[in-house]
């Protein structure tokens, strides 16, 4: 059986970044490689794409979710899916299969389109044209994968004695990541964070089954999360909270209607900390439990991460589909999510024993109804009375006098 690990695609190949190539262009046949090409031995076991795919798909399942980064009943499903919806057709030369195929090895392995050339035998012209119509075709469904919350109690904490009756109306977890982004010299400054990275600040919001509910992605790094929040919940396509229901937030967004945040004149303990940590008062308590119902959005953007590590660097890219990656990576981890729900990469990081970074920030990106992807710079300020605001600390305060006096009993 032929299998093709990242680890040793790079033994084959020597890969260099060039920030100023871009996937639409036929010139990216020149970039990619740093002299080296394929070795006798890897042109052998995959002389063309086809073999390659065909290796894959009729190999052991393990080598479909080492190349592809799903099942092979999954990948074979969302080739019917695309297929059946008009948004992909087998050409002369290339079948579905295939072009999902090049699409999935490059996000999953963050290839260069010429170590991609290497393998599939096709032009640099061939392979970033596949890649943009599979980019479009799941973009076009991914509408379709990002479910709202629903009306009922989330499971995970109708079953938790720490975190029912008390957080029953809580429908997930919003926070944001910074995924480092390729621009011109000439736009760099925006995009550059307060590390002085070139990043996208993308926010998101996900459920407690590790799916993700709303992306914004887009904007720039240097974009504070205020500014991101006040976009996603003010645009035409904003985040949607049900009515009596709400999201927790981290310690950098306001506790206001919709959002509980923990009290930040109380210690925030994280992780290691929160099993061994015996909390003094009803505020300390809050902020414990609130803090582990948050780490779903770090496990969940660690299995993101570890199943598409093109979001970890720069893509060369063109800035729109690069924003648009992202988005799409969001709308495959729910899909995947959707039709095998114990996939590897989730029952590794189901039980969140795996560290998360948390130097990094959420990933933003808005899920937008048409194929166009904007990047917001002015978002409409929202604000809030008063009279809410004191309504959002009666609600937190309600929740941790509740939480506090079952505890002390």
């Amino acid at each position: 059986m032929y299998k093709l690990s990242e680890f040793n695609l790079r033994k084959h190949f020597s890969i260099r970044s060039n920030p100023n190539s871009l996937m639409e262009s036929s010139e990216e046949e020149n970039d990619g490689v740093s002299g080296n090409h394929a070795t006798k031995e890897l042109i052998h076991l995959a002389s063309n794409g086809a073999k390659f795919i065909d290796e894959v798909l009729n190999g052991q399942n393990e080598c479909c979710l080492e190349n592809f980064r799903m099942d092979k009943h999954v990948f074979y499903k969302l080739c019917d899916i695309l297929q059946a919806k008009g948004l992909l057709r087998h050409t002369n030369r290339i079948k579905i299969e295939e072009q999902l195929g090049i699409f999935m090895f490059i996000i999953g392995h963050n290839l260069r389109t010429r170590a991609v050339q290497e393998l599939f035998r096709y032009s640099g012209e061939t392979i970033s044209r596949h890649f943009n119509n599979v980019l479009n075709a799941i973009m076009s469904i991914s509408l379709d994968l990002f479910q709202p919350p629903g009306s009922g109690v989330p499971s995970e904490i109708f079953e938790d004695p720490r975190f029912y009756p008390y957080f029953k109306d809580c429908v997930g977890v919003i926070d944001g990541i910074h995924v480092p982004v390729t621009v011109g010299v000439d736009e760099q400054g925006p995009f550059r964070n307060k590390n002085g990275l070139l990043s996208q600040n993308i926010l998101a919001a996900c459920s407690f089954d590790l799916k993700f509910q709303y992306v914004l992605a887009g904007w720039e790094g240097s974009a504070t999360d205020l500014q991101v929040f006040n976009s996603a919940i003010t645009r035409q396509n904003k985040l949607q909270v049900p009515e009596g229901k709400y999201y927790i937030v981290d310690s950098k967004y306001q506790n206001v209607p919709g959002f509980v945040a923990p009290y930040s004149s109380t210690p925030y303990y994280s992780k290691e900390f929160l099993s061994d940590y015996h909390p003094q008062d009803a505020s300390e308590l809050f902020n414990q439990r609130h803090s582990l119902l948050r780490h779903v959005i770090d496990r969940t953007f660690g299995i993101l991460k570890a199943r598409f590590p093109i979001l970890m660097s720069a893509p060369s890219y063109p800035l729109q589909t690069q924003v648009k990656l992202v988005v799409a990576a969001c709308a495959l981890h729910n899909y995947i999510r959707r039709e095998k729900p114990d996939d590897w990469l989730f029952k590794m990081y189901e039980e969140g024993s795996f560290p998360m970074e948390e130097s990094q920030p959420p990933l933003e990106m808005e899920v937008p109804p048409k194929m166009d992807v904007e990047t917001q710079t002015q978002p409409s300020v929202h604000t809030f009375d008063s009279e809410e605001i004191a309504l959002a600390s009666q609600l937190r305060d309600s929740i941790a006098t509740e939480m506090w006096n079952d505890f002390i009993q």
